[in-house]
């Protein structure tokens, strides 16, 4: 008997091997994550553009990021004040090396003469004007708002001395209340900040002349 039970023990896994091998039995997928771009503002989306002389380089950098947005998955905050770490839907890079590129990609259309570079730069480029930012503030409560503060500063690096320093604070409704959604409104917001650091640039600019 304990031989019989045996052999039709062997069978029964050989046969799920069999199936399992073939695709008869199937396990259920786990979700695929999603990743994300921050998104630069298009020709149609632009309010301000600015002449500046094409012998001007720009560096973007450092950006600082608060320690806990320091990873792949997107954070968000829930109503309790607890936080959230998405697990299937995350950034496409480090947050810090997005949100400096999109800066570069919305400061060449606003100021189309200048070139650019970002942090860390070769140390023979000829860069004019470091803006280095630090995100004092990225909150988002999907069921609510987005909330985006950043210190910013612009270093004029042959005088070795700041010449600007501004808080600038955004805030936006995040409706449908989804990941995608909170990805558009910050991409909107690092737009407008964008503009706020290229005037600021144009106007050093123009002191000079």
């Amino acid at each position: 008997m304990n031989f019989l039970k045996n052999c039709l023990l062997k069978v029964i896994v050989q046969v799920s091997f069999v199936l399992l091998a073939g695709g008869c039995l199937s396990v259920p997928d786990s979700p695929n994550p999603r990743f994300y771009m921050l998104q630069p503002q298009g020709q149609d989306q632009l309010t301000q553009k600015f002449d500046i002389p094409s012998e001007v380089i720009i560096g973007i950098g450092p950006v600082e990021i608060p320690e806990y947005l320091n990873r792949p998955q997107i954070v968000t905050f829930n109503k309790d004040s607890t936080v959230r770490f998405s697990e299937f839907d995350r950034w496409a890079e480090s947050l810090d090396f997005l949100l400096a590129g999109v800066v570069r990609a919305n400061l060449s259309l606003m100021l189309s003469g200048a070139k650019f570079e970002i942090y860390p730069w070769n140390a023979v480029m000829p860069v004019k004007y470091q803006v280095m930012l630090e995100v004092v503030q990225l909150n988002a409560h999907l069921d609510n708002e987005l909330v985006f503060v950043v210190q910013w500063s612009i270093f004029d690096i042959k005088n070795k001395r700041i010449v600007l320093i501004k808080r600038s604070e955004f805030r936006q409704e995040i409706n449908p209340h989804n990941y995608s959604t909170l990805v558009e409104k910050l991409s909107f917001e690092c737009g407008i900040l964008s503009s706020q650091i290229a005037e600021a640039i144009a106007g050093l600019e123009i002191k000079k002349d």
